[in-house]
C-alpha cells in the first residue's frame, strides 16, 4: 500500500484540493504504472473518483472511474495502451473517457489501427515526458507528499526540495 498526500492546484480546471490517495500496488504492476495511475487520479480529479476495486487485474472496471448517484459512469480512465475493445466499451459506458499513456505513446496508434472505437474523437489521450516519470518513479516511497500544480497544460511536481516538470501532452489515437 502506498499513501500519497497531495496538494493539488489544477489552475487549468479550477480544482484545488488536499488529497490523501491510498493506492494498493498489484504484484504485476510496475512502479511507473503506479505513478501514472496516481498522477491520472490527480489530473482527472473530480468528486467520487476511485480506483477500481480489483486493482489493475480487474478487467470489468476501468482503472479509475467516477459514477453519478444512479451508479452510471461519468468518467472512465485507462492507463497505458488498452485494447481497442476496452476503449470502445469505455466510450459507450461513460461520457468522459481519458487515457494516460505511460510508456511508448507511438505504440498506441499501431494497436488501434484498423479498429472501430465508439466516439473515438471524444476520447482524451495524454502522455507525460518519460524522463519526468522516471525521475518521479526513482523517488517513489511508501508514504510521499507531493505538491502538484497544473497550469497551461504544464505539470509541476514538488517532491521535498525538488520540483520536476513536464508538459501534459495530448495524443492522437490514430
Amino acid at each position: 500500500m502506498y499513501v500519497f498526500n497531495v496538494s493539488l492546484s489544477d489552475i487549468d480546471r479550477g480544482v484545488y484540493e488536499n488529497l490523501e490517495i491510498r493506492a494498493a500496488m498489484h504484484p504485476s504492476e510496475s512502479d511507473d504504472y503506479l505513478v501514472m495511475r496516481v498522477l491520472a487520479y490527480c489530473l482527472e480529479y473530480c468528486e467520487g473518483i476511485s480506483f477500481s476495486k480489483g486493482g489493475v487485474s480487474d478487467r470489468d472496471e476501468p482503472t479509475l472511474y467516477a459514477r453519478d448517484l444512479t451508479g452510471a459512469y461519468t468518467l472512465w480512465v485507462e492507463i497505458g495502451s488498452p485494447a481497442p475493445e476496452r476503449l470502445h466499451l469505455a466510450a459507450k459506458s461513460a461520457p468522459r473517457v481519458a487515457l494516460y499513456c505511460h510508456r511508448d505513446p507511438h505504440l498506441l496508434p499501431q494497436r488501434l489501427k484498423g479498429t472501430n472505437i465508439h466516439r473515438e474523437e471524444e476520447i482524451s489521450a495524454y502522455t507525460l515526458d518519460r524522463g519526468f516519470l522516471e525521475a518521479l518513479t526513482d523517488r517513489l516511497q511508501r508514504r510521499m507528499s507531493l505538491t502538484l500544480t497544473v497550469s497551461e497544460q504544464q505539470l509541476y511536481c514538488a517532491v521535498g526540495e525538488e520540483t520536476l516538470e513536464t508538459p501534459v501532452m495530448p495524443l492522437s489515437l490514430r
